[in-house]
This record gives C-alpha cells, sequence and structure tokens, in this order.
C-alpha cells in the first residue's frame, strides 16, 4: 500500500511538472531577479552591476513624483471600489430572475471580453471635446462641453468611469454565482414571517455573499494599484501629473528615463508590499465562515 500510494504521489508531481517549471520560469524567477535588482544600480548599457543597499528604496522618499503616482493609485482605488462593489450588484440582483436574463447578462459582459486598448480608444472618442458623443448631447442639452480628460478635476473621475464600464459585467457574472448558490428555502421562510425586500437583503443575501465581496474587493483592490492601460491610452498621466499611477511611473523609470532598472524594481517591491498589506486587511476584515 504504501508503494502504490507513493507511485500514485510521484504520478501527480509528474502532470504538475510542466505547470510548475511555467511557474518558476515565467513567475518564480522574475520576481526574485527583480528583487536582486531593487540592491543594486542596474541600468541599460551598463556591462557590470554595483550592490547599491537600500539606495534604491531610500531614494523613493526623495521622489516627488513617486509619492504623487501613489496618492492618484489610492485615491483611484477608494474611489472606484464603492461603485465596483455597488453597481455589478445591483445588476445581479435584477438580473437574478426574469425575462431575458441570459441575453442582458451577455450584453453587460460583452464589453470586459474587450482588451484595455480597445477599450480606451473607445472611450478616448466618447469623451473627445470637439467629436465626442458625450459633449455632443451636452451641448444639445444647454450644457457646456469639457474637455473631460485635460481637466485636472475630471480625468480621473473618467478613467474610474471607463473602468466601471469595462469590468461591471466579469464582476456581475460573479456576484450572479454567488446569489444562485444561496439557497432559495432561505428566501421563501423569510417571506413567509413577513420579511420585505430590505430586510432579505440585509438579513440573508448580503450576509450570504460575504466569501464574493471578499474576492470582488480583493481582486478589485489589486487590480487598482496595478492600473496602467486606461491612463496610458486615455491621459498619459495628465494633464500634469493629475493621473499618474504608480506602475505608469515604474514604465517610465524603466523604459524611458535612463532605463533605471534598479529603481524601477524597487518601485515594483514597494508596491507589492503595499498591495500585501491592503490584502491582508480586507481578509481580516471580511473573513469568516458562511453558515445556513
Amino acid at each position: 500500500m504504501p508503494r502504490r500510494r507513493r507511485r500514485q504521489t510521484g504520478t501527480a508531481y509528474l502532470f504538475l511538472l510542466p505547470g510548475l517549471v511555467l511557474f518558476v520560469v515565467f513567475r518564480l524567477y522574475p520576481l526574485l531577479e527583480g528583487l536582486r535588482l531593487s540592491f543594486t544600480n542596474a541600468r541599460l548599457g551598463r556591462a557590470t552591476y554595483q550592490y547599491v543597499a537600500l539606495a534604491n528604496y531610500a531614494r523613493l522618499a526623495d521622489d516627488s513624483r513617486f509619492a504623487v503616482s501613489l496618492w492618484n493609485t489610492a485615491f483611484y482605488t477608494a474611489a472606484s471600489t464603492v461603485p465596483i462593489l455597488a453597481v455589478p450588484l445591483v445588476l445581479a440582483l435584477a438580473l437574478n430572475r426574469g425575462a431575458f436574463r441570459n441575453v442582458l447578462r451577455g450584453v453587460f459582459f460583452f464589453p470586459f471580453t474587450l482588451s484595455v486598448v480597445t477599450v480606451g480608444l473607445a472611450w478616448l472618442w466618447l469623451l473627445d471635446p470637439v467629436v465626442g458623443p458625450l459633449n455632443y448631447y451636452l451641448r444639445a442639452l444647454g450644457v457646456p462641453a469639457r474637455s473631460w480628460l485635460a481637466d485636472p478635476a475630471t480625468a480621473m473621475w473618467a478613467i474610474i468611469a471607463t473602468t466601471v464600464w469595462w469590468v461591471t459585467g466579469y464582476y456581475l457574472v460573479v456576484y450572479l454565482a454567488g446569489l444562485q448558490d444561496i439557497p432559495r428555502e432561505l428566501y421563501e421562510a423569510a417571506a413567509l414571517d413577513g420579511a420585505g425586500g430590505w430586510r432579505t437583503f440585509w438579513g440573508i443575501t448580503l450576509p450570504l455573499l460575504r466569501p464574493v465581496l471578499l474576492f470582488v474587493v480583493v481582486t478589485h483592490v489589486i487590480g487598482s494599484f496595478q492600473i496602467f492601460g486606461q491612463v496610458f491610452i486615455l491621459t498619459g498621466g495628465g494633464p500634469g501629473d493629475a493621473t499618474r499611477t504608480v506602475v505608469q511611473h515604474l514604465y517610465e523609470t524603466a523604459f524611458q528615463n535612463f532605463f533605471q532598472f534598479g529603481a524601477a524594481s524597487a518601485m515594483a517591491w514597494v508596491l507589492f508590499a503595499v498591495i500585501m498589506v491592503f490584502s491582508v486587511v480586507q481578509f481580516r476584515l471580511l473573513r469568516g465562515h458562511t453558515e445556513y
């Protein structure tokens, strides 16, 4: 029996080996190499790198653009979390039952199948101050047109609206899966006890969606701190530094400003630490077992 178990275990690891090799080569090795580079003065064109200890990390404290990009990223994450949680949930509650629900699910999910470049270019046209449909209809209603992406007061909000439109369909499907996993008997019992819609939502639906809410919040926060594509296409970080994010600043440091790979690697690990802290906090706040 032990020999048979060892043979089964070996066979299982053999099947896992290709995936493990890919994980090590394309995930683990770049991660560790980036950590090593963060302690060096690595730069494109240098034949050898010198060890500089924590100099790259200390330099970030004096990098005003990094501080601005970190603040912008945090603001984007905080401002987009509520609509990302609420809009898909409201749509999921509406589409959980009713006619044409399958068709409407597909309609709402369709934007998520598009690439970030396609979404960015589409919204770049929609928000264009001259030929954009949004400003056209605003002018038709007598409202002055605005340069949404060129105004520091509205540029980040335009990016948030773009992202909410893009990812709502994905989280809608996640919420629907959670809603359909809730036993219908609980709603029937609540109805017999005279509980209304709001009481049922707060007493049954929301508590039993805790695992789904945890997944949505954690994945959204991680994705928000890594936002790059929308900003790069819509505003390029402007106007000024109003929409500059950490990943964009990292990208420019590594591939535009003298190819400073050591400094960029340090930024990446600082961002990793921030994401890790937020993820741990969210797990502690939303953890708990769901009981029927």
